[in-house]
């Protein structure tokens, strides 16, 4: 995109959010979808789809036909797929994992995530030296095609995902409604919202702060990044390595408390020493949080009505790049450091305001 918009950074923002948007438009259909045919099917004809627009705009690419157009509606295609995939990929994991095990598999799920978030970039970076952004796209094919031959090899006992004979709009208003009578399920997904909106922002905001608060280059930002990437690796593992957690409610309001407190003081730091330690803590913080209430979102969700839950924790997903928009305007007019304290202070006071209005969630195990 940089290449075909003369490092436009608008243009980057208009693929990114063409991806996104459909996360968050769409993923209701696929959580109904998800709960009326076999969640497996769904995951590999996606990830086909996947596939074939990968295979397209590298073929496009290598030819020279790539044009600015093709890259906003593949992305668009190509975040529709996802949307109707995540919710199915979430609830297919409380199909083969045992309950008391669920969330050690997300957080492990979630770690692997965290893993290639970290590594894939750097890797991407390298290998196009070599083989062009045509070559990555073919690899990035190959990888979908892998993944497919994996998902078929998975086996399960029944079909847990029954047929529903109603209309998918039907499907959608009946999971909306199971979720806004469950007290539990509802602070689930409003805590999700909340983070989503005020707890993501300095992913996008972390360059433009890296140059204005400590003057770094290029190589000193990829080592931030780099630290924020293995902070939330290392939350991810360490959730997956505990048993027997008591008062899971409790502990996902506490991540989000310092996971806002925290973005709040690296927004001030002034050290590049200081703010290594830093991110990696809030990478941490939002891996945990995360982790842990797609957990509960699972636990507390019937089997039948699953995959309509995990669709509403997933619209999140598209509305983390979105979030990221009025923050940038507030860091045109005050600064990135301003900007991003705002966000920290709002997170973690809409987290004491979501306790104080229900304080059974601190209950929850």
């Amino acid at each position: 995109m940089l290449r075909l918009s003369s490092d436009s950074p608008f243009a980057l923002a208009m693929v990114t959010m063409a991806f996104a948007l459909p996360l968050t438009v769409l993923s209701l259909f696929g959580g109904a979808l998800a709960d009326r045919i076999p969640r497996k099917q769904v995951i590999i004809v996606c990830f086909a789809g996947n596939a074939c627009l990968t295979f397209l705009l590298a073929t496009l690419d290598i030819t020279g036909l790539i044009r600015f157009w093709h890259l906003i509606v593949i992305g668009m295609i190509n975040g529709s797929f996802m949307a109707f995939s995540m919710p199915s990929r979430q609830a297919m994991i409380a199909d083969i994992v045992p309950k008391e095990s669920l969330m050690n598999a997300i957080a492990l799920m979630n770690s692997a995530m965290n893993i290639t978030r970290t590594v894939g970039p750097a890797l991407a970076g390298v290998l196009i030296i070599y083989v062009d952004t045509s070559g990555v796209f073919y690899l990035n094919c190959g990888v979908y095609l892998f993944s497919i031959i994996c998902f078929a090899m998975i086996r399960l006992d029944e079909d847990v995902s029954p047929r529903s004979r109603k209309r998918m709009t039907e499907d959608i208003r009946e999971g909306l409604s199971y979720a806004r009578r469950d007290s539990t399920l509802r602070g689930l997904i409003i805590m999700l919202f909340v983070p989503s909106l005020f707890g993501f922002p300095y992913q996008t905001l972390l360059p433009a702060w890296a140059r204005e608060a400590l003057d770094v280059g290029s190589d000193d930002l990829g080592y931030l990044m780099m630290m924020m990437g293995v902070g939330a690796l290392t939350g991810s593992l360490f959730l997956a390595s505990l048993k027997n957690v008591k008062r899971r409610g409790a502990l996902l309001l506490a991540m989000s408390l310092i996971w806002g407190i925290s973005i709040a003081l690296f927004s001030k730091t002034s050290s590049y020493g200081l703010a290594l330690p830093s991110i990696f803590v809030i990478g941490a913080m939002n891996a945990v949080f995360m982790s842990l209430d797609m957990t509960l979102l699972q636990v507390y969700s019937s089997a039948e009505m699953r995959g309509r839950i995990m669709s509403l924790g997933l619209m999140t997903f598209g509305l983390m790049p979105l979030s990221a928009i009025p923050f940038g305007i507030i860091a045109e007019g005050i600064g990135t450091d301003n900007s991003l304290m705002i966000s920290g202070i709002l997170l973690a006071i809409l987290t004491l305001a979501f306790v104080r209005w229900n304080p059974k969630f601190l209950e929850i195990n």
